[in-house]
């Protein structure tokens, strides 16, 4: 699973840059400089995506690529909070599962479960581990 989607960046009227998402629509911001934009893009990215889950949508597939389009990941804690929601439900077990698997109480899973709740991210591991997924970080050069 890899969270990352293509964003058009572009001049904002009001001055600085302005990021939109061909395949994630809800997902807009600016930033006053190329490197701000690029950090809020993540973070507004990974805000429309975990909305979509709020919402029982799936996601949307990322499919633009082209000339003028710049790939922008999901923060990591975001994209490991949408990977265990996802787990959980390709795998159509309960939040009381997830919990009895967690070795948890039952309001945990359901927090972790929560696309707006903080959660830690071992706790994020740990979920994704009794769910039978791995997880695995890169480190790229920024584009």
């Amino acid at each position: 699973m890899v969270y990352s989607y293509s964003g058009q960046f572009g001049i904002d009227p009001d001055g600085g840059f302005l990021v939109t998402f061909p395949d994630v629509p809800e997902a807009i911001t600016t930033g006053d400089d190329i490197v701000e934009a690029k950090q809020n893009a993540s973070e507004a990215l990974g805000l429309a995506l975990r909305g979509y889950l709020a919402q029982g949508k799936p996601l949307p597939k990322p499919m633009a690529k082209g000339k003028g389009l710049v790939e922008v990941p999901v923060e990591a804690t975001d994209a490991l909070k949408i990977a265990v929601i996802e787990a959980v439900q390709a795998s159509g077990i309960s939040k009381s599962e997830l919990a009895r698997r967690l070795g948890k109480a039952e309001t945990e899973a359901y927090r972790i479960l929560d696309p707006d709740h903080a959660t830690k991210l071992a706790s994020l591991e740990a979920a994704l581990a009794v769910l039978g997924k791995q997880v695995v970080v890169s480190v790229m050069d920024m584009a």
